[in-house]
């Protein structure tokens, strides 16, 4: 039995904190962990004692085996009260394994940029984390800063050319690739480059996007091997020449330097949970501005390695569970067994309309109000045809009316769900929430994406919009329309889509929470991701770079003379 964190009060009981939980706790050697799931030492690459990458020529070898089921988790629109989708993800499989099913856990590595903002942690949380959590939510293995590092030599090389002659005719005022760096940086949003004199450049309008909305990261977690990734690496298109053509990495000549920095960033992380059960953390990308799953190379090798394999989507179903089922699954050949919708009451009458202080405090009314959203997403995933579960994350304010109230609006819609228990007592709180999960495996699946290639730009953006979003018209901005008219003269308006939009609502629009209908999904603007295989829609006022608020969590992180880490949520 673990011992149980303690709730603040004004009597000051020691807390035990998430940070603090994972220092307790007792790592296997990752030479175990990866024993135990049959992968040889010779595709090992150990940082320490408890991380190691897993090179993607593993995979080489398991294409012959059977692979196993693959449990889709995601959530509510999120609150500033936390729903649990990580915490969930991980109890899940901490829970699959304690019933006997082999099982694995494949997440995204944290963005070092909201952790040090409002984020805290990224790692799980309670008695269900990823560990060693200081290392995952830092600097972990270096892949993003290899991402970075990639994005931002192809941003010098656009420069360097145009310096030097611009050979290619390369027009300053139509370039699309930004820089990159993996920190909530407001000020970098917008700026201007190669000021002080010729020798330092052309001076031009440019801008920042955090790591995690790069293309380069998308590439990385689309792509299955070093081939693809150049290929992938190639087709960026970085900007129009002065007679209107698209110009591509390649045609600069650094996409093989950009793959030589990439090599090790390609390999999948392996850690563990706090249980010991295998995990595979790697590849960042934003649900809310990219397609917010982690890397297909790790999905698979888990998925031949395990009888189950549960994997996250970022933010809410709107966002990282629509991508996934229309865009991801489709890509990488996957075929999800089952989704797992994770809701809190707290999240739920935040969604209602209620206040963020008095979120601890009873309130049917803000409750029921807020119930909608979940049905919403609950009626968006079954459109997939795949089987869906709620996972309720309980939370020790949640009271018996509350709960009863809860029941009673799952009862009158159908919708089936179990309670989640995992933060507090680890895989055995979930093990009710992983019988269920079978059950509904076994009753089978018959996923099908709901966007299509055959569909053209226009429909695609419709459907989704009306489909997922409730919204009763979309809107294209005079600049969205004009690149439209580009993609379509280059043959590529065919591509998929990726939303980048708020993650707070299930439309544009932060502040209409709960469940808005019949408005205008208005998009801002189109970028095209010619390599990772997508045109990103830009709707309302979502930003690729996120700031820092007055107050953030990098204010209370601090180390100690022996290297101990305090602070980190």
């Amino acid at each position: 039995m673990h011992p149980q964190p303690k709730k603040t009060c004004e009597g000051g009981i020691f807390i035990l904190t998430d940070l603090e939980i994972a220092q307790k706790a007792e790592l296997k050697e990752i030479d175990e962990i990866a024993a135990s799931v049959s992968i040889p030492e010779k595709f090992l690459k150990k940082y320490g004692r408890h991380i190691a990458k897993v090179s993607h020529h593993f995979l080489d070898e398991l294409q012959d085996k059977k692979e196993g089921r693959l449990i889709l988790v995601t959530a509510i629109s999120p609150t500033s009260a936390g729903e649990g989708k990580t915490t969930t993800s991980i109890g899940l499989a901490m829970a699959l394994n304690r019933i006997g099913r082999e099982t694995f856990v494949t997440l995204r590595e944290p963005s070092v940029g909201p952790i040090m903002g409002i984020k805290g942690g990224a790692a799980g949380g309670g008695y269900s984390q990823v560990l060693p959590m200081e290392d995952i939510n830092l600097h972990f293995t270096g892949d993003l800063h290899a991402i970075s590092m990639a994005h931002n030599l192809l941003s010098a090389a656009i420069d360097a050319h145009i310096n030097f002659g611009n050979d290619l005719g390369i027009d300053p005022t139509s370039i699309f690739w930004p820089r990159t760096m993996d920190m909530n940086d407001r000020a970098l949003r917008e700026i201007i480059v190669a000021l002080g004199g010729k020798s330092n450049g052309y001076p031009r309008q440019d801008s920042f996007v955090i790591t995690a909305a790069s293309e380069v990261m998308a590439i990385l977690c689309l792509s299955k091997n070093i081939d693809d990734l150049k290929e992938k690496l190639a087709s960026i298109v970085i900007a129009r020449s002065y007679d209107g053509k698209f110009v591509r990495a390649k045609d600069l000549k650094v996409h093989g330097a950009m793959a030589a920095l990439l090599r090790d960033a390609l390999d999948p992380n392996l850690v563990q949970t706090i249980e010991g059960t295998p995990a595979f953390v790697h590849g960042g990308p934003f649900a809310n501005i990219a397609h917010g799953t982690n890397s297909i190379i790790a999905t698979k090798i888990a998925l031949k390695l395990a009888d189950y394999v549960v994997t996250e989507a970022g933010f809410g179903a709107d966002l990282g569970a629509q991508k996934f089922l229309d865009f991801v699954s489709p890509v990488a050949g996957f075929n999800p067994s089952a989704v797992v919708l994770v809701a809190s009451l707290r999240a739920l009458k935040l969604n209602g309309g209620a206040h963020k202080k008095e979120v601890h405090r009873e309130d049917l009314k803000s409750l029921e109000a807020g119930f909608e959203n979940l049905k919403i997403h609950y009626e968006n995933l079954r459109k997939y045809g795949v089987p869906v579960l709620v996972a309720l994350n309980e939370f020790p304010d949640d009271t018996l009316e509350e709960r009863e109230l809860f029941n009673l609006k799952c009862n009158e819609f159908a919708i089936p769900y179990e309670v989640s228990r995992v933060w507090k007592d680890g895989g055995a709180g979930g093990e009710k929430l992983a019988h269920r999960v079978i059950e509904l495996i076994e009753k089978g699946s018959s996923y099908a994406p709901i966007l299509h290639g055959e569909m053209t730009f226009e429909e695609k953006v419709e459907k989704l919009a009306r489909e997922i979003y409730r919204a009763g018209s979309v809107s294209l901005s005079p600049e969205a329309k004009s690149m439209l008219r580009i993609l379509k003269k280059e043959g590529l308006d065919k591509l998929p889509i990726i939303v980048a939009k708020t993650q707070y609502s299930i439309s544009d629009d932060e502040k209409k929470l709960g469940a808005p209908s019949g408005y205008v999904f208005n998009v801002r603007d189109l970028s095209l991701s010619a390599g990772a295989g997508f045109i990103v829609l830009v709707a309302g006022k979502i930003m690729l770079m996120p700031g820092l608020g007055k107050e953030f969590s990098a204010q209370q992180i601090d180390v100690d003379k022996s290297g101990k880490i305090s602070g980190l949520f």
